[in-house]
């Protein structure tokens, strides 16, 4: 009688943990397409390519002096690459910038340090393919993004100090090819001009 009542237990637990699941599946969120995204979300057209809108600025708090004048202490964006503007053209900001990833495809990104070395990394949710959550890229450091497939990839950066169009400064082909020869194919792939 007592395994009989044990095995009863156990059956009516898995009945009750499938019926939680099927509850958890009905109320599963389908991912919204790109044009919700860009409507809801209120994004615009990026001078770097893809789409964004500012979230965040400390209005609140005093801002912090740097050798280009007052900045917020941090700002944050939404940054949307999608099939029909998939790439964030080469371009360098003066402030650090930690990226994350929140919905849709996987985004590639191509860093060149100062120092001539080339970084790459992707953000999205398959870790155990290596890709990441999060990226941090120093200032000072040349950036390029791309989605290579998908309808849209959506991140949001957090910018310290603050993002200011004055600190960022867009790569061009020709510059960056006398500065990083040895990396001619990947500047030139993700460079408008």
């Amino acid at each position: 009688m007592r395994i009989a009542g044990i095995i009863l237990g156990c059956a009516l637990a898995a009945i009750g943990a499938r019926a939680a699941h099927a509850d958890l599946a009905e109320t599963a969120v389908a991912l919204p397409d790109k044009a919700t995204l860009i409507a809801t979300l209120g994004l615009q057209a990026h001078v770097e390519g893809g789409y964004f809108a500012r979230t965040f600025q400390p209005d609140h708090r005093p801002q912090v002096a740097t050798p280009r004048g007052s900045r917020y202490t941090m700002t944050a964006i939404h940054y949307l690459l999608t099939d029909d503007s998939p790439i964030g053209h080469w371009h360098r900001n003066e402030s650090d910038i930690v990226h994350f990833h929140h919905l849709g495809a996987p985004v590639h990104y191509y860093l060149l340090h100062p120092d001539g070395r080339l970084e790459t990394a992707v953000l999205g949710p398959d870790l155990a393919a290596g890709q990441r959550l999060q990226l941090t890229v120093q200032g000072g450091v040349w950036k390029a993004s791309h989605l290579p497939q998908g309808e849209y990839g959506l991140i949001s950066e957090a910018v310290a100090p603050g993002f200011d169009y004055a600190d960022m400064a867009l790569g061009t082909r020709a510059v960056l090819l006398q500065q990083f020869p040895q990396h001619a194919d990947v500047i030139r792939a993700y460079t408008r001009n």
